[in-house]
């Protein structure tokens, strides 16, 4: 019996060095680097030194990983030229490695509303290029994502997400295309009030993607708990089938559903009941 350990109540640094074996963590490009967004402060937007995104080298279970971090609290964890070339090389790097006989995994914690707005093109362009390094990696190496909350994720990344070989959340993570904001500011309140936190988790909350077959571990927000979970998923290595092999039944699963109706807490959960799964 442990007291419990909120991983989410930790900064992206911290995440890292709880999922890598104890010792063993090495940044890369950290703080003291100064590799920093050229863009925000013309903008009027203080950077952050390493912006927002946390490079770690290290172990799982004796085994060489890398650890990539999103720092939530830092422009929502939005990705930009910078943070996103840090992550999609960190994965290319980690790949490369695997091809030469070096073995290593690569664990993504995903704490992000998607492209930073301040950035634009170079953003999406960025994104683009998260997900190119880990569709190659994947191959070769398990990739496993982490959303364990407050921010989410959302945009772009959640595409990244979906892509992982494996995916781990809390109950109180979220995972959406759009953000609540987004789909009420296009399709209006009616469509979705951004302020029903309650209906919010139904539609896009941790619980409901796991009973959809979105993801593969619901965890409690607890350290020792995503850490298992994360070593068990590594430990299956590459798996045979990926979600995104699996089109044909997502789509016809999707088309089946008439967009005419509302949709209601438990629709998602209705349409995808015994989705997809790994074996």
């Amino acid at each position: 019996m442990h007291n419990k350990e909120s991983f989410i109540e930790l900064g992206a640094r911290q995440r890292a060095k709880a999922i890598l074996d104890s010792g063993s963590f090495r940044e890369i490009l950290g703080p003291f680097d100064g590799v920093e967004s050229p863009w925000l402060e013309p903008q009027g937007i203080v950077p952050q030194s390493d912006d927002g995104m946390v490079i770690a080298k290290g172990t799982i279970q004796g085994k060489d990983a890398v650890v990539v971090a999103i720092e939530g609290s830092f422009q929502g964890g939005s990705m930009g030229e910078v943070s996103g070339a840090k992550m999609a090389t960190a994965i290319d790097l980690a790949a490369e490695d695997c091809l030469a006989g070096k073995p290593t995994i690569v664990v993504l914690c995903l704490e992000t509303g998607g492209v930073r707005l301040q950035e634009a093109n170079l953003g999406l362009a960025s994104i683009a290029d998260i997900h190119a390094a880990i569709v190659r990696a994947r191959e070769v190496t398990p990739v496993i994502g982490v959303i364990a909350g407050t921010v989410g994720c959302f945009g772009g990344m959640s595409i990244a997400a979906a892509l992982c070989s494996y995916l781990v959340v809390t109950k109180e993570a979220r995972l959406g295309l759009n953000g609540p904001q987004v789909i009420e500011q296009e399709a209006g309140i009616r469509e979705y009030n951004s302020k029903d936190k309650p209906f919010i988790w139904q539609m896009t909350g941790g619980e409901v993607r796991s009973r959809c077959g979105f993801v593969d571990k619901l965890v409690k927000d607890d350290v020792p708990e995503i850490k298992k979970a994360v070593e068990e998923c590594a430990e299956k290595g590459v798996p045979e089938h990926f979600r995104t092999g699996c089109i044909d039944y997502f789509l016809e699963t999707l088309s089946s559903y008439d967009t005419a109706e509302q949709a209601q807490p438990g629709t998602a959960e209705k349409l995808y009941e015994g989705g997809f799964k790994h074996d």
